[in-house]
């Protein structure tokens, strides 16, 4: 989880492959009108996100293998959405500078999603409370570090 441009798709993909899990991009999971919403540099709001969000959490209680889905999951209440799909859920929020957000956010071409949004993404996020299952890793280290920090958590979870 975190906000556009932390690498929920690269570390997601890497940890899936660690553990021998499926990976899905949640992005891929967005209705059509949702992407043109934020292509055209506008905010969803919380309706616009209900339904993704409920589906998300229906793709981990419908899988009979371990899965894991990068999304946003930006606000307490949404993640209450996914975990109302399945309680077991682990969240790996991905933190760091809006700087270091807002150069990769630049250097990835055609992505639906603009930089414009850095800031309303930001000001959305509610970090992870201290009765929600996750972990939060920083998002400067290289990709090969964050997998092994998160790898043990997440193992141990799903025992």
């Amino acid at each position: 989880m975190g906000v556009a441009g932390c690498g929920k798709s690269t570390i997601g993909a890497a940890l899936a492959a660690r553990l021998g899990a499926e990976f899905l991009d949640g992005d891929s999971l967005h209705p059509q009108a949702n992407i043109d919403k934020m292509a055209s540099g506008t905010p969803l709001n919380d309706d616009d996100r209900a339904p993704w969000l409920a589906e998300i959490g229906r793709r981990f209680t419908a899988s009979n293998v371990v899965l894991v889905i990068a999304c946003s999951a930006l606000k307490r209440a949404y993640r209450d959405i996914i975990r109302a799909g399945d309680p077991s859920v682990v969240f790996v929020h991905l933190h760091g500078t809006r700087e270091l957000l807002n150069e990769r956010m630049n250097s990835r071409p055609g992505h639906f999603m603009p930089a414009s949004l850095l800031d309303s993404q930001l000001a959305t996020l509610e970090p992870l409370q201290g009765d929600e299952n996750g972990v939060v890793v920083d998002i400067a280290k290289p990709v090969e570090d964050i997998v092994n920090e998160v790898s043990p958590v997440l193992s141990r979870a799903l025992l």
